[in-house]
């Protein structure tokens, strides 16, 4: 029988505890909430705002505000809702945070990874291989569920923490935030469904819901993975794989009042490659999706533009973040290769950039006899993306060159990485 827990909501109310909860909120920084004030600006009149908020709650007259609806683009088209909380109910929801995670958290299901202390996609997508490479389970139903931050059932969520949350206060303290509102450009609009996604809470709310569907699979003895909305199902055969797919879709829409993604949903086979995280499992190896490498090609491009007026050591400060988070993230995969690829081809879109900076070829020259190339050179076209593999460009802007100005190097990363424990 689950233990249940009833006095809670006084772990709320002392000044240290929502300290702590700031000091988590700053950290992850965001923007301004409807109320336009910044992280910086409360942290100007930290103790009068903790202060106030320790007195709201301790006299339960503490109301969220309306989240900030913010809208952006998906790279494979459409947009996420965003939904922005003001700084101090970021802090309230980092408090309450801080109380539940721990409740919930140990029970969630093993192969649950997504928004988990201590987990990642590279432990997902690790699991996902095991299943595969290990045990045999090559025929995999990839699911995905609609706008599942947007349409959890309210019900259904309180529900969920009913089931260790007997303390009536925490129970009205996550109600109030599904149903604060959202702030438009319309106005003030209810939120009848949903759990923002942008809020502190929300990850732990969507996990505590979706916690049912993992537990159904797992009580029915399937193999799955899940990080947030996305759901790999791992089966032996195509016939199984389908019907599992038939039963989670039951399951998500008829129990927990869902919409599966029926364009995103399907079954397939490791050998054609199972897309998941940003990345395609197959058999015996794992890549890199071509769209990811795509939206890293132009992240770099805009960064790298020729024709902008920033200097080559700016230029590199501004691109190595990018560069590196992409090697850390895609390490999971088997990818040296395409890393050898890439770095050459950032150091080449370097390379054209300081071409195109000096304008004029004497200064190519210059810069090469004093690296000690003797003997005279012919003029180059300079805006030239042809030249900038040149041996002219490469001897005069060597890789060692651009790793002196901070340029991360990708070739460093050793790829093929599975975390141990997952």
């Amino acid at each position: 029988m689950a233990k249940i827990y009833h006095s809670l909501y006084d772990r709320m109310l002392y000044e240290k505890g929502l300290l702590q909860a700031f000091a988590k909120v700053k950290s992850n920084k965001g923007a301004p909430g409807v109320d336009g004030q910044s992280i910086e600006g409360f942290a100007e009149h930290l103790s009068k705002e903790i202060a106030l908020l320790e007195h709201e709650l301790r006299q339960k007259s503490y109301h969220p505000q309306p989240v900030k609806r913010v809208e952006i683009p998906k790279p494979g088209g459409g947009k996420r809702l965003l939904g922005i909380p003001t700084v101090r109910d970021r802090v309230v929801q980092q408090a309450l945070l801080n109380i539940l995670q721990p409740i919930f958290d140990p029970e969630f299901h093993p192969s649950s990874y997504g928004y988990r202390p201590g987990r990642s996609p590279h432990q997902a997508v690790a699991k996902a291989s095991q299943f595969i490479r290990l045990y045999g389970l090559k025929w995999v139903a990839d699911m995905d569920v609609s706008r599942c931050f947007d349409t959890l059932n309210h019900a259904l969520i309180l529900k969920s923490f009913r089931r260790k949350i007997a303390d009536g206060s925490i129970l009205e303290l996550v109600r109030m935030f599904l149903q604060g509102g959202v702030m438009t450009g319309e106005g003030w609009q209810a939120s009848e469904t949903g759990s923002p996604q942008g809020g502190v809470i929300s990850p732990l709310i969507a996990n505590v819901y979706l916690d049912a569907f993992d537990q159904f699979m797992k009580g029915r003895g399937y193999r799955i993975v899940r990080f947030a909305d996305d759901i790999l199902i791992l089966t032996r055969s195509k016939s199984a794989a389908h019907n599992a797919l038939n039963v989670a879709r039951n399951y998500l829409e008829g129990t927990l009042l869902l919409t599966v993604n029926e364009q995103k949903s399907h079954v397939v086979h490791s050998f054609t490659g199972v897309n998941y995280l940003g990345v395609e499992i197959h058999t015996g190896y794992t890549r890199i999706k071509r769209e990811k490498v795509r939206e890293f090609k132009d992240k770099v491009r805009r960064i790298t533009r020729r024709n902008s007026p920033v200097n080559l050591k700016q230029v590199i400060s501004d691109l190595s973040p990018v560069v590196r988070g992409f090697a850390n993230y895609f390490r999971v995969a088997n990818c040296q290769g395409e890393f050898k690829v890439l770095a050459q081809w950032v150091r080449r879109r370097l390379r054209a950039k300081q071409l195109c900076l000096w304008k004029r070829s004497k200064r190519l020259h210059r810069r090469l006899r004093q690296l000690g190339y003797q003997g005279e050179f012919k003029a180059i076209k300079m805006n030239s993306w042809r030249n900038s593999a040149s041996n002219l460009a490469s001897h005069a802007i060597p890789g060692s060159y651009l790793r002196e100005l901070g340029l991360f190097e990708l070739t460093t990363v050793q790829t093929g990485y599975l975390p141990q424990n997952f």
